[in-house]
């Protein structure tokens, strides 16, 4: 009975796979940069932002060379990414019956700039949201959970970058 029920289990597995795989799906594979972003000079409004930070460990990653040297003193023609500040600004989603904020909504602004030698600069922004429960009895523990989902805001934040930056 039991060499039934896991043969029955293998067939079943067997057929979500083909399943699966017949219908186009496949694991989205890393970001990789076109060969001429493989080495870029990393600029900031804010060079000590942790998205600045998070963004240049992310690009090292991803095999990219970050060109440290002054733009004025480089002789050779190196892109440019230049990280604008980044900003975060919330809104009033809901209120506590004692007229307290219960939820807000979190807005991630992000900017930057990609400048390819003969080539118009390529500017992009964008935004990212989320929804943030306040309760003013824990703080503490909001407060921390706030950090996190900021954090987490600007993984997202490089990630959806680097994705953009290789599609160019």
């Amino acid at each position: 009975m039991t060499a039934l029920r896991a043969l029955r289990n293998g067939l079943a597995m067997l057929l979500v796979c083909f399943f699966v795989t017949g219908c186009g799906f496949h694991l989205k594979q890393a970001s990789y940069l076109p060969e001429d972003l493989r080495t870029l000079q990393l600029t900031g409004d804010d060079q000590k932002s942790a998205l600045y930070e998070q963004l240049k460990y992310e690009l090292q990653r991803s095999q990219v060379k970050i060109d440290e040297t002054d733009r004025v003193t480089h002789t050779g023609p190196v892109p440019e990414l230049h990280l604008y500040k980044d900003s975060l600004s919330r809104q009033t989603l809901s209120l506590f019956s004692n007229g307290q904020v219960a939820q807000y909504e979190l807005a991630y602004v992000v900017s930057y700039r990609l400048t390819r030698p003969g080539q118009e600069p390529y500017e992009q922004s964008f935004e990212l949201y989320r929804n943030y429960q306040d309760d003013p009895n824990n703080s503490l523990a909001k407060s921390k959970e706030l950090e996190i989902i900021l954090s987490e805001m600007r993984k997202l934040a490089t990630k959806r970058i680097l994705r953009e930056l290789s599609q160019l």
